[in-house]
């Protein structure tokens, strides 16, 4: 009687082929996105960091010229005027925007009749085109007949040349920041109604001042929402371009001559797309390391709950 020796192959495992199979079909589903990042924005950074390098004005053909582009920038008094006042509407109209948004948040978390009716006033101007909403504010802000005069006036207070004056043509534009706070508000509301009511009934046990509450409860465990808007409006301020662009158009005497727009007519207007890309690429630089800083600051006013309690 021959006994026959039967190799026994190893049975597949089915656990490699279903996480191949789930791996496929996940490339499959970030395909588009994929595609549309390396065509739409990865492609186009890397082109304009090679156009950076170039001395091109688009009916000519491109020479490169190395890092020319970038020092005729640092030596560009305009290029310096157009950071300055980018760097003051950051540096000024960042903090007072959440400020203002952050009363906005407190006052419509309110249990009061009607809330809801509120909550959608303030939001719905956020949800305005910035080219709607800056024609609007050229009408607010007219000399004669603009309703921040008549404002003023009903208190005494002598009309302004908002948009004519060169002082008072970057707080004007910082004023009409506040019309769009609804975004940040809905984010700040959504930090406060997710701070745990327990830890204001234990401050009410313990005689804390509603001052107390809010410095000790409501702000701490609010700061993981404020750094997200914080980080946001900053990436924003550095691109204002729309509202200089139709309001004041650079002006008046270039003091609404942001960075953007300055870029905007080294390119478009004056065809010199080797020196505006690499004003994109300071810009990106500039952002990125407000951004970092930001991050790394990050651990020593951002709180969480879990933080409450150590």
């Amino acid at each position: 009687m021959t006994t026959q020796s039967a190799s026994v192959s190893p049975k597949p495992k089915r656990g490699s082929g279903l996480l191949r199979s789930e791996a496929r079909d996940a490339f499959v589903f970030i395909l588009p996105w994929l595609l549309g990042f390396l065509v739409f924005t990865a492609g186009p950074m890397l082109a304009s960091l090679y156009i950076s390098f170039t001395r091109w004005e688009i009916v000519t053909s491109a020479k490169w010229v190395g890092f020319e582009q970038y020092a005729k920038l640092f030596s560009d008094d305009r290029f310096w005027l157009a950071l300055y006042n980018t760097s003051y509407y950051v540096f000024l109209g960042v903090p007072l925007h959440l400020l203002m948004a952050l009363l906005a948040a407190l006052a419509i978390n309110l249990n009061l009749r009607g809330i809801r009716i509120y909550r959608t006033l303030f939001y719905v101007p956020s949800l305005t085109p910035v080219v709607a909403n800056s024609i609007l504010w050229v009408w607010i802000f007219h000399p004669q007949w603009g309703l921040a005069n008549s404002f003023l006036e009903r208190f005494g207070i002598e009309g302004l040349y908002w948009l004519q004056d060169p002082r008072l043509a970057k707080p004007a534009l910082i004023i009409m920041s506040f019309w769009s706070i609804g975004g940040q508000m809905v984010i700040l509301l959504a930090g406060l109604k997710g701070i745990p009511a327990v830890l204001y009934e234990a401050a009410d046990i313990d005689g804390a001042t509603t001052w107390q509450r809010f410095w000790r409860i409501t702000l701490p465990l609010l700061t993981p929402a404020l750094f997200f808007n914080f980080i946001i409006a900053i990436i924003g301020a550095f691109q204002v371009f729309t509202q200089a662009y139709i309001m004041t158009d650079g002006g008046p005497n270039y003091s609404t001559l942001f960075y953007l727009l300055y870029l905007y007519r080294a390119a478009f207007e004056n065809f010199r797309m080797g020196y505006a890309s690499a004003m994109a690429w300071v810009l990106f630089v500039i952002v990125l390391i407000f951004t970092l800083i930001q991050f790394r600051l990050s651990d020593r006013w951002v709180f969480y709950e879990g933080d409450l309690r150590k």
